[in-house]
């Protein structure tokens, strides 16, 4: 390492020197990854949340610096694994993104495809990483530590995320996020001469609904069993990620809280309260639909304005749509993964697919994948959603169920706001997401039944 060390500086100078402080971090990552897959996994699950901010301000491609991360954490899961290790993956979440991930993989051959570049960046987005993360967790997961650290972890990048916000809005915009919107996304992010919060996220979208996504499982653990520190942290934590949506302007992640909200008051058995829940979401909608409380506020404003049918916004979508079904009638399987939206712009600029703004999640499924793989994707995500359910529904231990109900009422919110904006396949979203379908499938190991010894429980459960 001395002699090759001394090469590097001898022929590239302070080039040599920058890359051995590079060099050497790296070496010890891949040493840990390598003794521990399950560390590539948090590890990549921590720069999910800053890679698309440090982008802003280092001119390094997080986004492949994530994948690499995932795909060799995923590699050593399967070599490293023992055969029970590998048994776990004999579970729906696997079978349902082994499905997609064929046929993504498949979608190489599309004739329709301009540019074999545009699959490899686009499919890891839409396909690969999903399963990847599903399968290391499945393998490793299996201390309940694991969980906690999970939460944690997402806890404190999302108060970080919304005090970045407020720097954002009240103290203003640094040269590197300025260059940022100077560089076209201006016109997305500063409506009325108000800005849309995005804090270190790749925009506000994903940064409202990661926010919702934060404030609902949050305030879901806090108002649940628990230690009075773990309430009062996961409380505050919820209310300072409501905030955080609010000032984000997204207004399609209004969906989160409400479609998410409405699956954990089912999932958790309380009838009463599902009762009580739905008169307070009837009243919010109320107050937003047909009052003009608040009316003075900005942020308040922009989330009225989603209830709105003859929104300029929601008009142009719905055109967009007619313009895609038009173009996919007589293409079952799409014009191929890449080509719409960044990527399309990217590498096949001149196309209709590219050109035509693709907005919603499900759309560019659509597009890239034709009504095929529209079904076979929604059908996937339903069933993990509907087994989920059940799964959950059956946990004896309150505590337990009530934070798997948390992470399936988050996901439920994410999957209903992919309909307005591209959020499931995006960082951070993909990945907490596809961390809590693991946790939920995994969340017998942890189950116990009022006077009943674990194991007995683990034991009935697993059959």
């Amino acid at each position: 390492m001395a002699i090759v060390f001394g090469l590097l500086v001898a022929k590239a100078q302070f080039i040599g020197i920058g890359l051995i402080f590079i060099i050497i971090p790296l070496l010890i990552v891949m040493y840990f990854i390598f003794q521990y897959p399950l560390f590539g996994l948090f590890l990549a699950f921590n720069l999910a949340f800053v890679g698309n901010g440090l982008s802003r301000y280092i001119p390094i491609p997080f986004g492949l610096l994530l994948d690499a991360v995932i795909f060799v954490s995923v590699f050593l899961s399967l070599v490293k694994s023992d055969p029970s290790g590998r048994q776990s993956l004999n579970s729906a979440p696997f079978y349902v993104f082994f499905v997609w991930f064929v046929y993504t993989t498949l979608q190489v051959l599309n004739p329709q495809a301009v540019s074999l570049t545009a699959w490899f960046y686009a499919v890891r987005g839409t396909s690969f990483n999903f399963l990847f993360i599903i399968i290391i967790c499945l393998i490793y997961l299996k201390d309940k530590k694991h969980l906690e650290i999970f939460l944690y972890t997402w806890l404190a990048w999302s108060v970080l995320a919304v005090l970045w916000g407020l720097k954002q809005k009240m103290i203003g915009l640094d040269g590197a996020e300025n260059a940022w919107l100077a560089a076209g996304n201006a016109s997305t992010h500063i409506l009325h001469g108000k800005l849309r919060v995005f804090s270190f996220f790749s925009d506000a979208g994903q940064f409202g609904a990661s926010m919702a996504q934060a404030a609902l499982v949050f305030a879901i653990i806090a108002i649940g069993p628990g230690s009075k520190t773990k309430k009062i942290l996961f409380g505050l934590g919820g209310l300072l990620c409501l905030y955080g949506m609010l000032i984000s302007g997204t207004r399609g992640a209004l969906i989160v809280p409400a479609g998410g909200g409405f699956v954990y008051l089912l999932v958790n058995k309380n009838f009463k309260v599902l009762i009580l829940g739905a008169i307070v979401a009837a009243s919010a909608f109320g107050v937003l639909k047909y009052t003009y409380i608040g009316q003075g506020n900005y942020d308040i404003q922009r989330l009225r304005s989603a209830l709105d049918p003859e929104d300029a916004s929601l008009n142009v979508r719905k055109d967009n749509q007619k313009i895609f079904a038009k173009y996919l009638a007589d293409k079952p399987f799409g014009g191929g993964i890449g080509s719409a939206g960044y990527f399309g712009l990217r590498f096949s600029p001149d196309t209709l697919l590219a050109n035509t703004p693709t907005d919603s999640w499900y759309v560019r499924i659509w597009a890239e994948t034709g009504i095929v793989g529209l079904i076979i994707h929604v059908a996937g995500i339903l069933i993990i959603l509907g087994l989920g359910f059940f799964k959950i529904f059956n946990i004896d231990d309150p505590g337990l169920r009530n934070t798997m109900g948390a992470l399936l009422a988050g996901l439920t919110g994410i999957v209903l706001a992919s309909y307005g904006n591209s959020i499931i396949g995006q960082y951070p979203s993909n990945i907490i997401c596809f961390i809590s379908i693991p946790l939920i499938w995994k969340a017998y190991l942890w189950d116990t039944k009022p006077d009943e010894p674990q194991d007995q429980t683990k034991a009935s459960h697993s059959s």
